[in-house]
């Protein structure tokens, strides 16, 4: 029956649009005409999934500015900022995460650049991980808008495989928050990682036990995880470019040349993946940073800009309920050279105030008469909010501070983030 989704031993898959049961074999979907089959003999047997929302900061401005829809779209912060991300429209023209802005728009002179709106990103990625956790409180988040789902167990709850779950989550997605999603299934984290990457956009692609082998053999080794431009050289050196390669080396081999990296290799380049989907995967840190759109030397300039940041990475504390022991600040030059300094407090902390100044240490080190790109601040060794500024005896000033800053989050709180600042951070806008 369409749109029912039964599974029965002669349907052993379904289409993705209607949900229709369909046969082995099918092309298309005999309810509903699409060609869109999920169709796999393990397909009944999987639970392990990754799932990826599509160019998520673009898909959302998108959605949002219906005069972006069929125009591409480059998510980034001025001529001298980087691509946050891209729509598979500027995809097309070579735009990739990370990249220069002013090469992006070399590669895409007609492409619209937006600003991110990072706390509207955040709100769209809480209400997809809320439908995540309605599938199964086994969701591991990876970053604002990907995670891994262990579906094991959920048939009786949902009547219906993991898989054809997942196909209802991703129309539900679709329907209600009006983006699209990709979905990788299969035995483990690292196939179902590799899988939804496969058919972008609005995949949903199957890595099965017994093809694990043949699969990975053909794929470069640059495709495991943790293999970057470093020890892919190291590789290429010994001869080896492709997962096959390895697949051929005995496990105490690769040790013996590459340590435990060399084990990780061996196993991974199997298919063999241990771990667990954990749900209580913690944040290791919490920062912001800003691109200039010309270089920055002085210290008088860079200080008010480190102080809005400061108050940033604060209220994304505040509102998570943590605080950090290490303050870290991050630059990055003019030649693209990235410095990072740190600094441990005695008492960990959420106060935009400790967070500034600590970094405000940090920063006079470094203004030698460099001329910086970039600049960013965050901390790091996260804890619990409870834990956080307890009384400083050795700075009197710090409690009339910290209450001041309580009472700023008041009034911002009601009256809006802009109701007050302090005198250091005007200006600071312009100079960004």
């Amino acid at each position: 029956m369409a749109g029912g989704g039964d599974l029965t031993p002669a349907a052993t898959g379904f289409c993705r649009d209607c949900l229709a049961p369909v046969r082995p074999g099918a092309f298309r979907c005999a309810a509903c005409g699409s060609p869109r089959i999920l169709d796999h003999p393990e397909l009944a047997d999987l639970s392990i999934a990754h799932v990826d929302c599509d160019a998520f900061y673009a898909a959302i401005e998108k959605r949002d500015d219906p005069s972006l829809r069929d125009v591409p779209v480059i998510i980034g912060g001025g001529k001298r900022g980087v691509v946050s991300t891209a729509c598979y429209l500027a995809r097309i023209h070579g735009v990739k995460s990370a990249m220069p802005m002013f090469k992006a728009l070399k590669a895409c002179p007609g492409a619209v650049v937006v600003k991110p709106n990072m706390e509207k990103y955040a709100r769209v990625g809480r209400e997809v991980r809320q439908m995540m956790l309605e599938l199964t409180p086994l969701v591991e988040p990876l970053s604002i808008d990907e995670a891994f789902l262990d579906l094991s167990g959920t048939e009786r709850l949902h009547h219906a495989s993991p898989a054809l779950t997942l196909a209802r989550f991703a129309r539900r997605v679709e329907r209600e928050v009006g983006i699209s999603v990709s979905v990788g299934l299969a035995p483990n984290k690292f196939l179902a990682k590799m899988a939804s990457d496969l058919e972008k956009p609005r995949g949903f692609s199957v890595i099965g036990r017994r093809e694990t082998l043949a699969f990975l053999a053909a794929r470069p080794v640059t495709a495991i995880w943790g293999v970057g431009q470093a020890l892919a050289a190291t590789l290429e050196k010994d001869g080896i470019r492709s997962i096959g390669q390895l697949q051929g080396i005995a496990e105490i081999d690769l040790m013996r040349r590459y340590g435990s990296m060399g084990q990780r290799l061996a196993r991974l380049s199997r298919g063999e993946d241990d771990r667990a989907v954990s749900p209580d995967r913690e944040a290791k840190s919490v920062s912001a940073e800003t691109t200039f759109d010309t270089d920055i030397a002085e210290r008088e300039a860079l200080e008010p800009i480190l102080r809005v940041l400061a108050e940033k990475v604060s209220r994304r504390l505040k509102a998570a309920g943590i605080g950090g022991t290490t303050v870290v600040l991050k630059m990055k030059t003019q030649d693209f050279r990235t410095i990072t300094r740190n600094r441990k407090l005695p008492d960990p902390t959420q106060l935009a105030d400790r967070i500034f100044r600590a970094g405000q240490a940090l920063l006079a080190r470094e203004c030698d008469g460099r001329r910086f790109r970039l600049i960013g601040i965050g901390v790091s060794d996260l804890v619990a909010a409870e834990r956080c500024d307890p009384g400083d005896l050795v700075d009197p000033g710090a409690a009339r501070r910290a209450e001041a800053e309580k009472a700023m989050d008041r009034v911002r709180e009601k009256f809006g983030r802009d109701a007050v600042k302090l005198g250091l951070v005007f200006g600071a806008d312009r100079r960004r």
